[in-house]
């Protein structure tokens, strides 16, 4: 049977990625961490980091080498191409989903 709940938060993985990624440069661990904070799911490492090298493929993002802690981790922020597609998504959930959305989370 399929759990409704995964099967919803599946489909906000990749905009949720990019709204993190919006707030400030993080590596793929980082955004694992910060997504079940969010959600209280588990964001597969399998998702995370092919969606980061198409991200970065397709000039949605670019990645640097950072050192934190000792370790070198690649840390990715999104570019201008990036910040655009983020508002293109913000401005198809401001359309009539938004009040679905609203009413759907009872606020």
């Amino acid at each position: 049977m399929v759990n409704i709940m995964d099967s919803f938060v599946h489909g906000l993985e990749k905009p949720l990625i990019l709204w993190l990624l919006s707030r400030k440069p993080r590596h793929g661990y980082e955004l694992i961490k910060e997504f079940r904070k969010l959600t209280g799911q588990r964001l597969k490492p399998g998702i995370v980091y092919p969606f980061l090298h198409w991200l970065e493929d397709e000039g949605f993002a670019v990645s640097e080498w950072v050192k934190r802690s000792g370790r070198n981790l690649r840390c990715y922020r999104l570019t201008e191409k990036g910040e655009n597609m983020l508002t293109k998504l913000r401005d198809l959930f401001n359309k009539p989903i938004k009040e679905l959305i609203t009413d759907l989370l009872g606020k």
